[in-house]
């Protein structure tokens, strides 16, 4: 059966012809797998004519399956939805799922209605429910039930969490808290205060499936790490333990993907570390994964279609950024930047584009300066003007639709996203704590959490 399957076959669809791995097919289509092993005439024929189905939406799922990204027209994405649907690949509609923009949300929602693709549907249904203020003009082409659905779901809040070390019950801490942005009373109300033992102060955090985990983290003069990690689930809110890195770390990078959290780097004893351990969430097991190319701690990390990114600084002022491929387990070099900077940068995506900041050269360290990096065209961009961190505060940045959070104690600044511009929308209350912080987006159950902070 496996010689059978690593030859090539032809597909006939409307009046083109694909020529095609039977492996590849058998592997990410259920379709075609039942087709291939069903011992029918089919399952041996050198040719074979799919009905009812569009070339297009074929070539776009043959694409995606071979690791292409494309960006797809509207045309396309219909055509995807039909061929996602029909020949069963879950791997094409995950990847409609991480291309949702203000764009196409509308049509893959009402496409996915129509062809039964469930993740899809609720995915884009999020989306609209999240920017439902600027793409509202456009939602008089839903049917009532879908808008209907749209308005039952729970928007995300732009919460925020400061640094924090392990202390004393008695002691009062108001560090020791998670806050979120009621933006109608422009607020920042408290959300759930930290478990005594854990710290955030040098921790890797991240949310998954709408929970926030914490990972590593120091108390004490020594930068004593923390063994243990911790979840907090908005449904319930409680928080629960599970274990940490077989390494230990602070200064830690933590990402999520699929059922996965991903520490990356980070420090130890004051030794930057290049390991990456997994953790699966299902398992609560924790495995290595490839090194970093290089030892580094406080690793600017975004996801941008789904995929993972990280830079690395190296002497003199160059950052190179790596992409990380979890199904090949490598980290493999994108690009190369070289701007002068006197400390410290992150990065954040916004569908194909990879944007850093970073501080400008140290006469002048208080601007901020941006570039992004389009990774369809793999073309670097310098973003007109600079940016006042003590304003902005842009290395707290998190995107929800086309518009940029940022936070600092001073303000809460909203920018929107334009083609390659950030231009400023919105102003509201800053965050009522000193320090360092990080930022997320949650979606928070209707009632009343506590009193403001």
């Amino acid at each position: 059966m496996q010689s059978q399957l690593s030859e090539r076959v032809r597909i006939h669809v409307e009046e083109e012809f694909f020529s095609v791995d039977k492996l590849l097919l058998v592997e990410h289509s259920e379709y075609f797998r039942a087709l291939f092993q069903s011992g029918m005439k089919e399952s041996t024929q050198k040719e074979i004519q799919i009905q009812d189905l569009s070339a297009v939406g074929f070539a776009v799922t043959l694409k995606v399956l071979q690791g292409e990204h494309p960006l797809l027209s509207c045309e396309e994405n219909l055509k995807a939805v039909e061929c996602a649907a029909f020949l069963q690949v879950r791997a094409l509609a995950r990847y409609l799922i991480v291309s949702l923009n203000s764009d196409n949300c509308i049509i893959l929602y009402q496409a996915a209605a129509m062809f039964g693709l469930l993740d899809l549907f609720h995915s884009a249904a999020l989306f609209i429910r999240d920017n439902y203020s600027d793409l509202e003009e456009y939602l008089d082409c839903l049917s009532p039930d879908l808008l209907d659905y749209v308005e039952s779901l729970i928007p995300s809040t732009f919460v925020a969490v400061g640094a924090h070390t392990p202390t004393f019950e008695f002691l009062e801490d108001l560090s020791r808290t998670i806050c979120y942005l009621e933006e109608e009373s422009n607020t920042w109300r408290t959300l759930s205060c930290l478990p005594l033992t854990a710290s955030t102060f040098l921790a890797g955090m991240a949310t998954l499936d709408n929970k926030i985990y914490i990972v590593g983290g120091v108390y004490g003069y020594n930068k004593q790490v923390v063994d243990q990690s911790f979840c907090y689930d908005p449904a319930t809110n409680s928080w629960s333990e599970f274990p940490g890195p077989q390494q230990l770390r602070y200064d830690v990078t933590l990402t999520a993907q699929d059922d996965n959290l991903y520490a990356i780097g980070g420090e130890f004893e004051k030794t930057p570390l290049k390991s990456v351990e997994k953790f699966n969430v299902s398992t609560k097991t924790w495995s290595f994964v490839s090194d970093l190319p290089q030892a580094a701690a406080a690793v600017p990390c975004a996801q941008a279609m789904g995929r993972i990114f990280v830079c690395l600084w190296k002497p003199l002022d160059t950052t190179i950024i790596y992409e990380f491929e979890p199904q090949k387990d490598e980290w493999l070099p994108i690009s190369t930047l070289n701007r002068p900077q006197s400390y410290g940068h992150c990065m954040v995506a916004h569908r194909d584009n990879l944007y850093i900041m970073r501080n400008g050269p140290s006469d002048d360290f208080l601007r901020c300066v941006m570039d992004c990096f389009n990774l369809t065209t793999m073309q670097w961009t310098s973003l007109p003007g600079q940016y006042v961190n003590s304003k902005g505060a842009l290395f707290t940045a998190v995107i929800r639709g086309d518009t940029v959070y940022t936070v600092n104690k001073v303000l809460t600044l909203l920018y929107t996203i334009e083609e390659n511009t950030w231009k400023s929308k919105k102003e509201s209350a800053g965050f009522p704590r000193s320090g360092s912080l990080q930022t997320f987006l949650l979606r928070l159950p209707r009632t009343d959490h506590s009193i403001a902070t």
